[in-house]
């Protein structure tokens, strides 16, 4: 080993011992090189052979081939591609045109899975994707993931750290916003350490890394966050409630379905397999799974024209269902950059006079802190300074001010007061004081007539007046918390910032109850926290554990909740959250686990994802209903037809012409009309509350069919031809129902698809297997038709009934009750 610039380790804070201690690399003979050197080209190679560079760590997208196979290998897909090779080979390929959904659904479903990873994976963590590092006394620009251990890096103002590393030389000010959600910066100097994804307000220093790649502690953060989440989306979860149902069933029936066919009733093995199959096609809602993705990937598209990017299709329902939304202050309800509020003349002096002094030090220092380019941008429309500096004084963080000396005039300073005028603060601090408690931060203006003496205040200062400037306010934000709070959902402002501070923020922000906070630090139990979520609106102090211990209460509480950051340190929250959101301009580890990204880091677009995923559960509940009838009716007379002597009235080909214009095309138009309506009840009530009628009455109709067929002589042919009809003729009441009120388009649609079967039957019905119309026919055809009517009426007062007395006021307290009295067993 070389050990040239091997050196005893420098001084090192508790903060940095610990850090290195924490290191899968504390057992590696360390290098502590020259700061004015850097690593040696052989120690760099050493580095990498060891593999203690940066690398490619952290959250990451799942590849195009997990996507993709995700979307193809359901169970359903996998028994839809069976049974279509079921009835190729039995020589009936035209059966198998149901399989045009399936591949559809298959297509939409990788298509926006990629889209989504592709839009995420160009976002990155690291802002600058170059270091600078000395290596061998001379500066190298690599790339972030080529930097090493103990390599010595130089920053600047606005650079991002891009591995944890220790101060060796040079003093600067740090952001460590995005990691612990505190917006004030932070002084570095030589021993102090720097966080990755933390940034560089103002000053230069050079760094030796201490921890690279999945030792940092950006992404050890962001590492926590690596387990898979559970997908939330009530309408999927009632869907996958109905296919482990039929999962349970469809095989057990289709396979006594074909020995009754084959075995007891001696039919052909053509026949049986495609009339097995089409009683297995009819159990299997596979257009309602297009359905439901069409219907999101459509929402998808339409938020992405706002500037938003939907990584999973099922959060803009979620986010629709939210009743809690936690709010980051920074990013979100903030710029994170501030503003000038007022400024505050003091005895003896004038506002004009102030504002002269201040025009003539933005125009003259060259300041790059927020405090300065806030005071820059007030005075922006005011005319250039003729004042000429003769000395200036750049801001130092240890100065805590900066100021310049112009002859004739005198020399004008702004800074922190107890730094700029010493003990002869003392009787303006308690206004001062004041103004802070309204989270507010407060600089003093003050003048001498003496120039610096060495960059050193002259004596004689004398204050002219405060400035007052707090975090700017998105101009968005009002009118957003605003549509929130008058849609029910209970806000929660969450930062790492003073609490006192956040809470006057979130106060002028509109935020009804920001009187409500609470500092966190004073949070010690989880019963301390369970009780803090109920009681405050506003926290302050808080750290990334303590986010997630947050949104964990919540929702042990019953609530759905969404959550909003930018920041690694939000990234814990965001995981557990039930519909995250994230911005653009913030960390790429929350991006990457957020389903939500707003790519402008507008907050306003909120309100619209939640209109567009009303639109879409509403819709979805009235156009599923029609794809629960077909599967429903298919699953109660598929074990019907097991024990009464007929065979199996359908074939595939028939499902799908009746699905085609009484479910499939409907249902997808009706599924993208507008529909801001409020969300009502449950989505698998509301559907069963439509689906169950037409249902048991195309049941029912079957049965009186059966009844019938035999008395008037009718061949299998015709009572095939008769099965369709009057079921399709149930399909087009259901559709009826569900398209009322009728406006232009659900006119339109319902009677142009009445036309379309009536004529598919008159024109093509040897395509779809079905027989003309006899006199037996005829006869049997009017009493059915009524039948149906007077059964769908009855069916329906039956089910409204049962349903509104299972809703009482005190139910669903009751079992909320009960639910957590179990949970407490």
């Amino acid at each position: 080993m070389d050990m040239k610039h091997v050196k005893t380790p420098p001084a090192q804070t508790p903060q940095s011992t610990k850090a290195a201690g924490d290191s899968l690399a504390a057992n590696i003979q360390r290098f502590y090189p020259d700061p004015s050197e850097g690593l040696t080209p052989r120690q760099v190679e050493q580095r990498v052979k060891q593999g203690l560079h940066n690398g490619d760590s952290g959250v990451h997208t799942k590849s195009e081939g997990q996507i993709i196979w995700e979307n193809v290998f359901t169970f359903f897909n996998l028994l839809n591609f069976a049974l279509a090779l079921a009835v190729i080979l039995v020589g009936s390929p035209r059966n198998a045109l149901f399989m045009g959904v399936i591949l559809s659904n298959i297509v939409i479903g990788s298509f926006q899975g990629i889209r989504a990873k592709h839009t995420i994976d160009k976002l990155s963590l690291i802002s600058a994707p170059k270091a600078v590092a000395l290596r061998g006394g001379q500066r190298h620009t690599v790339k972030v993931e080529d930097v090493v251990l103990d390599d010595v890096l130089i920053f600047g103002a606005g650079n991002q750290i891009c591995a944890d590393a220790t101060v060796v030389d040079g003093e600067c000010e740090v952001n460590e916003s995005l990691l612990t959600g505190e917006s004030d910066p932070i002084v570095k100097q030589p021993g102090d350490p720097l966080l990755s994804g933390s940034f560089v307000v103002s000053g230069t220093c050079s760094a030796q890394v201490e921890h690279v790649g999945a030792e940092s502690y950006a992404n050890k953060i962001a590492g926590d966050a690596s387990y898979m989440k559970k997908r939330n989306s009530e309408i999927m979860n009632s869907i996958d409630f109905i296919v482990k149902i039929i999962g349970f069933a469809i095989l057990p029936i289709g396979g006594l379905l074909f020995w009754k066919q084959y075995v007891v009733l001696g039919d052909t093995i053509q026949s049986s397999v495609v009339s097995t199959v089409a009683a297995m096609v009819g159990m299997i809602p596979e257009g309602l799974v297009l359905l439901i993705s069409l219907a999101f990937a459509v929402s998808v598209i339409k938020l992405s024209a706002r500037k938003t990017l939907v990584q999973d299709m099922y959060c803009v329902e979620t986010l629709a269902r939210v009743d809690t939304l936690c709010l980051d202050k920074t990013g979100t309800i903030t710029e994170g950059s501030m503003q000038v509020d007022e400024i505050v003349p003091l005895e003896g002096f004038t506002g004009d006079q102030m504002e002269e002094a201040l025009t003539a030090l933005v125009n003259t220092l060259t300041d790059s802190n927020p405090t300065f380019m806030a005071i820059k941008e007030w005075l922006a429309d005011s005319p250039p300074s003729s004042w000429r500096a003769a000395q200036t004084v750049p801001f130092s963080s240890a100065r805590k001010w900066s100021g310049a000396y112009f002859q004739g005039r005198g020399c004008y300073v702004m800074g922190a007061g107890e730094f700029v005028l010493g003990g002869a603060f003392g009787p303006y601090k308690a206004r001062a004081e004041s103004y802070s408690k309204n989270g507010q931060r407060v600089l003093l203006l003050a003048r001498a007539d003496m120039s610096f003496d060495d960059k050193s205040l002259p004596k004689g200062m004398k204050a002219m007046g405060l400035v007052l400037i707090s975090d700017k306010i998105r101009k968005e934000a009002p009118r957003t918390l605003r549509f929130f709070a008058d849609q029910g959902v209970d806000l929660k402002v969450i930062s790492g910032d003073n609490a006192v501070t956040v809470a006057n923020i979130a106060r002028k922000a509109g935020l009804s109850n920001a009187n409500k906070y609470v500092d966190a630090t004073t949070l010690r139990t989880e019963e301390d926290i369970k009780r803090a979520v109920k009681e405050y609106a506003v926290f302050g102090r808080v750290t990334p554990q303590q986010k997630l211990a947050f949104v964990k209460a919540l929702k042990e509480d019953g609530h759905t909740v969404a959550m909003t950051g930018d920041g690694v340190n939000d990234v814990l929250a965001l995981k557990e959250a039930d519909c995250s959101i994230a911005m653009a301009s913030g960390s790429d580890a929350a991006r990457t686990v957020s389903n939500l990204v707003l790519l402008d880091s507008n907050f306003a677009s909120m309100p619209v994802v939640v209109q567009e995923g009303r639109r879409s559960i509403n819709n979805l509940q009235r156009s599923s209903s029609l794809f629960l009838v077909k599967t429903i009716f298919s699953a109660l007379i598929g074990v019907l037809f097991i024990f009464i002597n007929y065979s199996y009235p359908f074939q595939p080909i028939q499902q799908t012409l009746i699905s085609s214009l009484t479910i499939g095309v409907p249902s997808f138009i009706l599924a993208l009309e507008p529909n801001n309506d409020r969300l009502k009840g449950k989505f698998i009530n509301n559907v069963i509350r439509m689906c169950i009628p037409a249902a048991l009455t195309m049941t029912a109709n079957i049965v009186a069919l059966c009844a019938l067929a035999a008395p008037l002589g009718l061949t299998t042919e015709e009572t095939s031809t008769m099965a369709v009809i009057v079921t399709a003729m149930t399909g087009f009441i259901m559709l009826f129902k569900v398209s009322a009120p009728f406006n232009a388009l659900r006119g339109t649609l319902f009677f142009g698809l009445l036309t379309a079967f009536l004529l598919a039957y008159s024109f093509f019905g040897g395509l779809f297997e079905l027989t003309a119309l006899s006199l037996p026919m005829l006869i049997a055809l009017m009493p059915l038709l009524i039948f149906a009517i007077v059964f769908m009426l009855a069916m329906l007062h039956l089910v409204d009934h049962v349903i509104a007395n299972s809703q009482s006021p005190v139910y669903p307290i009751k079992i909320r009750d009960r639910m957590k009295r179990r949970k407490g067993q």
